[in-house]
């Protein structure tokens, strides 16, 4: 069933009213018509599901005819920092961050990143990364879409990061994926987590030490050097699997 957001403005008791771009989508791409099914969403944790009752120029109109708690979303948030990769490959990290269960993605300027954007360039790649995270979380069937941020410097990103219960920063000096199994294993039964992704060429080791400080905890991802855009979606694949665990059983595998 294919799924929608609309603003919150657009949601009456019985009566959803689908604008903008994904009107042109359900009339010429999905070719929908009248009395087909659909489930809506405007960002609040509740899932509408609606018979199409009018198919108009601008506007789609919903029938709502049950409304039901969003079951996929993770009882914790998870924040993605993401220092600034190369080429495309934050477009891949935000879609994958976002299915896996991510509830923001930080893009993040550290010292080794190559990518540097002015100020008209970060606003459309903001615009294209957002877009991504729209898609991404109908893709899923989200109940909401995460917000992606805008570039922050690491010193701010750490600032950002303080308010969560506990921070994760994967280096491949800190040890074993053993010793850090614990570590993870505690955060998935935490209400916020951050986890803070380095660029192609690692974090420099001051960084680790600024992040140290922030109270951000070093973690092993294994013996393997992994990229940037693999080691953030390890660590939210990992975490994403425990939690669900932890909620549907009421324990932690171990």
């Amino acid at each position: 069933m294919y799924r929608f957001f609309v603003p919150e403005e657009n949601v009456r008791e019985q009566e959803i009213r689908i604008t903008g771009d994904d009107v042109n989508h359900i009339k010429n791409v999905l070719r929908m018509k009248a009395g087909e099914k659909v489930v809506v969403s405007c960002g609040q944790g509740m899932d509408y599901y609606c018979i199409i009752e009018d198919i108009q120029e601008r506007v789609i109109v919903l029938r709502v005819r049950e409304t039901e708690p969003a079951v996929t979303e993770l009882p914790a948030r998870i924040v993605l920092f993401q220092a600034l990769p190369k080429l495309d490959k934050m477009e891949l990290v935000i879609q994958k961050a976002i299915e896996l269960g991510a509830a923001e993605v930080v893009p993040v300027r550290t010292r080794r990143c190559v990518v540097k954007l002015d100020a008209k360039k970060e606003e459309k790649k903001l615009a294209r990364w957002r877009a991504i995270a729209e898609s991404a979380a109908k893709q899923s069937g989200r109940g909401f879409i995460p917000e992606v941020h805008s570039v922050m410097d690491f010193r701010d990103a750490l600032e950002y990061a303080g308010q969560l219960d506990v921070i994760m920063i994967p280096y491949e000096l800190c040890g074993t994926a053993a010793e850090s199994g614990e570590t993870i294993r505690e955060a998935a039964g935490q209400q916020s987590i951050g986890i803070f992704i380095g660029p192609e060429g690692g974090f420099e080791r001051s960084e680790i030490e600024l992040a140290s400080d922030h109270g951000a905890v070093p973690v092993s991802l294994g013996k393997r050097i992994l990229r940037t855009e693999t080691a953030g979606l390890a660590v939210l694949s990992v975490l994403m699997f425990l939690i669900e665990w932890r909620n549907g059983r009421g324990m932690l595998p171990g």
